[in-house]
């Protein structure tokens, strides 16, 4: 039995929530961000037609379109109506994996026989948006990677359905760009050598992509050729993520503490990036020698960067620790997680510093969440049953 595998996007989501919110913002170019030295996290169509794009720094957008909107964004309303859409499909669909805040996979297999997988799609759709008032596009297809360039091109041409023996037509005239796992760099030594086509790439040698960029070359060849096995996961919704630390020795080093703490921060916010979700709430828990436990924890912007929570778990632990007495454990939870695919906190931090965990987050991941962190936290060194990440070798 061929899958059929629905890829859901919630058009211009950040966009679409603060017109629901306000219709007074309909048909103007809106540019979702942060401060004028931020960047674009999101933005209308009246703004793209000017060349504006995500994660554009804002200067440069408002260069492109100077009689744009730009508003800070607010997470907590994108966070509620993200809510809403889930529960909508939850209660139809069999199968949902929520990609991120905006976008959907959903396995109905089998659904063709018993009703219509093309027609199904198109009344949950319309429910969606009748229901939440809010835009979005769909296609059908037989795999999560032509589902996903189906609704790119969708955009365009209203929704789609891609069957079978229609995949690799579909695909060859697109552009490579279009491949979710293509990125600029891969663009640009694909383009050197005459690949600009999805057509070309397919007809490739396999094992020639596979000398050029390693083993991802075999999984471009594949993708470019319509193949994708990848499951639709089932989605469930993570609630907080933590660690904890236990003193082989009490202590009440203040600078040692500080220190730990800080290299705590560090990996549960890489966490945060490395699955995009943001923490609207921090706790700090501390347990004394004597075994009294205590917790203190306040509620934040959505976020994941370490300077900004390293300083909020600071904060409460300067509140928190106020008897003196030798402490055995520390341990700090981020939780009110929502999914969001910025690596910082994109409606307040600048493009450098934007650019900066970026290229820390490359070498995190290729040389583990180690390899490069601040000189306080370095120091840090997790319990073996308290570490929350393994390097991506092991």
């Amino acid at each position: 039995m061929n899958r059929a595998i629905v890829h859901i996007d919630m058009n211009t989501f950040f966009v679409s929530c603060e017109r629901l919110a306000n219709s007074q913002l309909n048909g103007i170019p809106l540019i979702i961000g942060g401060g004028e030295r931020g960047v674009v996290a999101s933005c209308s169509y009246e703004a793209r037609k000017f060349g504006v794009r995500s994660a554009m720094p804002i200067q440069m957008a408002l260069r492109l379109c100077p009689q744009a909107k730009v508003m800070k964004g607010d997470m907590e309303l994108y966070s509620r109506l993200s809510h809403e859409v889930t529960e909508i499909i939850q209660e139809k669909a069999p199968v949902v994996e929520k990609a991120s805040i905006d976008e959907f996979y959903l396995d109905i297999t089998g659904m063709d026989k018993f009703y219509g997988s093309y027609k199904w799609t198109d009344e949950l759709a319309q429910r969606i948006t009748k229901q939440t008032g809010l835009p979005l596009t769909f296609a059908l297809s037989v795999n999560k990677t032509v589902s996903k360039i189906g609704t790119g091109e969708g955009k365009q041409k209203q929704n789609l359905e891609i069957p079978e023996h229609l995949v690799q037509a579909f695909l060859n005239p697109l552009s490579v760009r279009k491949i979710p796992m293509v990125g600029d760099k891969t663009f640009q030594l694909l383009s050197r050598i005459g690949i600009r086509t999805i057509k070309t790439l397919s007809e490739m040698p396999a094992e020639s992509l596979q000398r050029m960029i390693g083993q991802n070359g075999i999984e471009l060849w594949k993708k470019a050729n319509g193949i994708d096995n990848n499951p639709v996961e089932p989605y469930t919704e993570r609630k907080s993520i933590s660690t904890e630390h236990t003193f082989s020795q009490d202590t009440i080093d203040i600078a040692k503490l500080n220190r730990v703490l800080l290299g705590m921060v560090e990996k549960l916010s890489y966490q945060l990036r490395s699955e995009a979700w943001l923490a609207s709430a921090v706790k700090v828990k501390i347990r004394y020698a004597n075994f009294d436990t205590e917790t203190k924890q306040c509620r934040v912007q959505h976020t994941s960067a370490d300077h900004i929570l390293a300083k909020i778990v600071q904060d409460l632990f300067d509140k928190l620790y106020q008897r003196r007495m030798r402490l055995r454990l520390i341990g700090v939870t981020f939780s009110g997680l929502v999914r969001g695919t910025y690596q910082i906190d994109i409606f307040n931090d600048t493009e450098e510093m934007l650019a900066l965990y970026q290229a820390m987050d490359r070498m995190k991941n290729r040389y583990g969440f180690d390899a490069v962190m601040r000189c306080a936290g370095a120091s840090f060194k997790p319990n073996t049953k308290n570490e929350i990440l393994k390097r991506k070798s092991e």
